[in-house]
């Protein structure tokens, strides 16, 4: 791993560490985890934040000195390729449904360990270290998507329409932490970590029955129900994230 060397001006550090005195930005929950780099503030304030970190920062004390956090950044991205073309093999022998819950929890071991195992050795990158996995994440959403619309567990319609939701989700996050300077990890409760479990359950109980029946409204795929319900829940964050933030924004900088 390569230490970048990062300069940051003094004025530049004090928005940094202090957006909420800037902008407004509300007073997080209290179950939040806070942390902080020279760029931006991390704001994870879902159900499992706090065991999550705590977790996390005790396997990061007691991981070989030789594994860094770029090979826990390229296991965490391995991992999604190996899910999707799980999810296709499925179709065709179903007990490779449990090569797609390995790779879930794979890609949380990697994806949310590099970057504790970096502060643990204080190696921290900021802005390396936000690009790379944010890029990688994106190409990693796009191929687990691609694996479930060749798979016939979820239509590719439905499928294509959360990739929409989810670029559009992931845009809205970027442009806002740039400007407030707070990355927000989690919304209502929900961050990365409790969508991995969700996606797990859902593959789970696709080995009893792929269909979800719905009463009077019909019968439909699992993923398809779903994916609806995750197409739905993105876009109301980006619309009330959206509001909130050109809010705050135009308070601050008014005409």
């Amino acid at each position: 791993m390569i230490t970048a060397s990062l300069l940051i001006r003094n004025d530049e550090r004090a928005v940094a560490i202090a957006p909420a005195a800037r902008l407004g930005v509300p007073e997080p929950p209290r179950r939040s985890v806070l942390t902080q780099n020279p760029l931006h503030t991390r704001q994870h304030g879902s159900v499992l934040a706090a065991a999550e970190k705590a977790a996390l920062i005790w396997m990061a004390k007691r991981l070989p000195r030789w594994v860094n956090s770029d090979h826990l950044t390229l296991l965490g991205f391995a991992a999604m390729p190996l899910a999707g073309l799980s999810y296709w093999l499925a179709s065709r022998n179903r007990l490779a449904l449990w090569v797609v819950v390995m790779a879930l929890a794979l890609n949380w071991f990697g994806d949310s360990l590099d970057g504790t195992l970096a502060r643990v050795r204080n190696q921290q990158r900021p802005r390396y270290g936000y690009y790379v996995d944010h890029v990688l994440d994106m190409i990693g959403t796009i191929i687990l998507l691609s694996g479930l619309a060749v798979s016939g567990w979820m239509s590719p319609l439905v499928a294509l329409a959360m990739l929409v939701a989810f670029l559009l989700m992931a845009a809205e996050d970027f442009l806002a932490t740039h400007v407030r300077r707070v990355f927000q990890l989690s919304f209502f409760g929900f961050g990365p970590t409790e969508l991995r479990i969700i996606l797990a359950i859902g593959t789970v109980r696709l080995f009893y029955s792929p269909w979800s029946h719905l009463g009077s409204l019909g019968t439909f795929r699992l993923f398809d129900v779903g994916g609806a319900v995750a197409i739905v829940a993105m876009a109301v964050k980006v619309v009330i994230s959206s509001v909130r933030n050109a809010h705050d924004l135009y308070q601050a900088e008014k005409l």
